[in-house]
């Protein structure tokens, strides 16, 4: 069994291929593809997090933009005259997820590949070393400190 964790709208989803599900309002329009960031990708016995992210892709398609329920708040303070109502609607995305998988297209290694380490770039024997120069910084010029100026 497929699936992967998701972060969107500051709410983690656990999300498989295929699933259609309700997320806070997505800045993208109706029918085009968004990539969602994965936090966890499991394939199977196989779990991918951390370093091995990098080669994981969730994308999914914008079904439509909805509003959530009417939500009522009432204020009320007993024998002082006060009552308020207002109301709030959620703004809302329906999203369909299209694609959930390990993809080089990412730029990273597949999960479970090790890659060897890059070689260092060869010196030249007569080229110059690099100059360090050691400038006075303000850290060593530092103002008194206030034990100072009080004399303790």
């Amino acid at each position: 069994m497929t699936y992967a964790i998701i972060r969107t709208g500051g709410k983690q989803y656990r999300v498989e291929q295929g699933q259609t599900l309700v997320v806070e309002r997505l800045p993208v329009g109706d029918g085009e593809s968004v990539v969602l960031e994965p936090l966890l990708y499991v394939n199977g016995s196989e779990v991918v997090d951390g370093e091995g992210l990098a080669g994981v892709s969730v994308e999914a398609r914008v079904v439509a933009h909805e509003r959530g329920p009417k939500l009522r708040v009432v204020k009320f303070k007993p024998k002082r005259g006060y009552k308020r109502r207002t109301g709030h609607r959620q703004e809302l995305t329906r999203i369909e997820v299209t694609t959930l998988g390990v993809s080089s297209a990412r730029g990273g290694p597949a999960p479970g590949s090790e890659s060897p380490a890059p070689a260092p770039a060869p010196v030249a024997a007569d080229a110059p070393a690099p100059a360090t120069t050691s400038a006075p910084t303000e850290a060593t010029t530092s103002a008194p400190t206030e034990e100072a100026e009080n004399g303790t």
